[in-house]
């Protein structure tokens, strides 16, 4: 289904271009055909694992407020230091598989530690539990994200990095579609009463939630191919194509230019006003949307995060990362505001689904971006450093937005989230230079 695996990326030095593949429905088609079988493969494995998580997460928070009586202050606390530990993870895993030259391994043993924690969200009582288990969660994914992106990095050619990485988000996208329709499946054949679920009822549904996970699992160990980069030697390497000095690739930012140190910073700065999506829940939740109706809700968020990847990431190839980015996150800062006045069904419905939008504008074009400004032996540890940026800032804007709804009301707190957003918005538009390893682009 195209190109070998384990062609070479792209020319180090080749700028960013326009494709000569014709546009329309008929023409991306073409492009996604062309794109290599492991990036397939690799998109399969997130969608069968976010049917998984998917089942659970939209029920997570209700199971946490109304089972276990947790405030929004320790639901922050919880959702924050797992996604903490997650992106700490992500900056050792990237770059040992960088130093190592091996890839598929962490891949594996990242969704093999997913698969097995999550089922015992079933037998939890407390939300100290509930913490430990979403860790072990979070570490699996923590050890399999970064390398998984450099393999699909390491795949494609500069042209089509952010069609590659497009395509990978719109499958993960549509693993978190079908998970919470078969969690309100769930719910409505399981539950006795389907607004009022019993801990018995939570048990038998993350119980389920487990069977996709190993299934992806499975897919990983089998169909997904090692992407073959060559081990980096200890010190200098000699390019014999281009005659360049590589330096050797270090776990720090050393090596790095200061645009892409730019870029992290702000990717920080935005991820501070990024709290967990149980608040967005919740906030639906007062704005009258039922716990079933929100399964179908989260569904529906998903399908728009669907449909807008497909788009997002090839425009991103066509029309520029930065223009895409810019515009995604100045979309995310008008969602949250109006998050802070949202008060009835219908309107959480409209927010969710430009909430989608957001990401598909966002994710793919981000990653892609990532590739664009570092050389391919950095991608591991480059890519381990944009989680980190998202790390170093997850838990404060979760426990940010926490502390402000407990003190001052949700309003308060989606707009100085809202205000971080368009500020990071505006720093990245002025401050970030798109380059291809040294190269200048268009915004």
């Amino acid at each position: 289904m195209g190109k070998s695996d384990t062609d070479d990326a792209a020319d180090l030095f080749e700028p960013e271009t326009v494709p000569s593949t014709p546009g329309g429905i008929f023409g991306l088609w073409g492009r996604y055909r062309r794109l290599p079988r492991n990036v397939f493969a690799i998109s399969l494995v997130s969608l069968l694992n976010d049917v998984s998580s998917e089942i659970i997460y939209p029920l997570l928070p209700f199971f946490l407020n109304n089972t276990l009586g947790v405030s929004p202050r320790v639901l922050g606390s919880i959702e924050g230091t797992a996604e903490s530990v997650s992106s700490l993870l992500k900056l050792f895993a990237g770059h040992f598989s960088d130093r190592y030259g091996k890839r598929k391994i962490f891949v594996v043993s990242g969704y093999l530690l997913s698969s097995f924690a999550r089922p015992l969200l079933a037998f939890a009582t407390s939300w100290h539990q509930v913490l430990a288990i979403r860790l072990s969660d979070r570490v699996g994914k923590g050890v399999r994200t970064a390398p998984r992106d450099a393999m699909i990095a390491d795949t494609v050619t500069i042209k089509e990095r952010g069609l590659a990485f497009g395509f990978h988000r719109a499958m993960d996208h549509t693993g978190a579609v079908v998970g919470p329709l078969i969690g309100y499946l769930l719910v409505l054949l399981l539950a006795a009463d389907s607004s009022a679920l019993t801990a018995r009822d939570f048990t038998t549904i993350f119980l389920l939630a487990s069977i996709p996970a190993l299934a992806a699992v499975l897919v990983v160990s089998f169909f997904v191919r090692e992407s073959h980069k060559p081990k980096p030697a200890p010190d200098s390497v000699q390019d014999a194509d281009t005659k360049i000095v590589v330096p050797p690739v270090h776990l720090s930012l050393r090596g790095f230019d200061g645009n892409f140190k730019c870029f992290l910073v702000i990717i920080a700065l935005f991820t501070l006003s990024n709290s967990s999506d149980f608040f967005l829940l919740l906030r639906a939740r007062d704005a009258g949307v039922s716990v079933l109706s929100t399964t179908l809700l989260w569904a529906a968020l998903h399908a728009s995060k669907v449909l807008s990847s497909i788009f997002g990431g090839d425009l991103s190839d066509r029309l520029g990362r930065k223009r895409l980015i810019v515009s995604g996150w100045i979309l995310y800062a008008a969602v949250y505001a109006g998050f802070a006045f949202v008060a009835h069904p219908v309107s959480a419905w409209i927010l969710f689904l430009i909430y989608g939008i957001y990401f598909g504008l966002v994710e793919g074009a981000e990653k892609a971006l990532v590739a664009d400004l570092v050389r391919p032996e950095q991608r591991g540890t480059a890519y381990g450093l944009y989680n980190l940026a998202f790390g170093i800032t997850v838990l404060p804007a979760s426990l940010l937005m926490g502390t402000l709804w407990d003190w001052r009301g949700p309003e308060t707190a989606f707009l100085v989230s809202a205000a971080l957003g368009a500020t990071a918005a505006l720093l990245l538009l002025l401050l970030v230079k798109p380059r291809v390893h040294g190269q200048a682009l268009e915004s």
